[in-house]
């Protein structure tokens, strides 16, 4: 996923999408334990893609305190 792509969705989507992720990667980390799956290309996307909307939402955070 793009960071252009993660800036224009809302805070309540931003949310959403990093609660999303984090259940995936849970998915993923448990199928690679069970030895079902050997995606680490999958699983490094999905632990960057959490970084992207962390940031982003840290982001706002930071700019939303300045503004007071």
């Amino acid at each position: 996923m793009k960071s252009d792509k993660i800036r224009n969705l809302t805070d309540a989507e931003l949310n959403h999408q990093e609660g999303e992720l984090a259940d995936q990667l849970f998915k993923l980390k448990f199928k690679l334990n069970m030895g079902q799956t050997e995606s680490l290309k999958k699983l490094r996307g999905l632990r960057k893609d959490i970084a992207r909307v962390k940031t982003i939402i840290g982001e706002r955070t930071r700019a939303a305190t300045e503004k007071r």
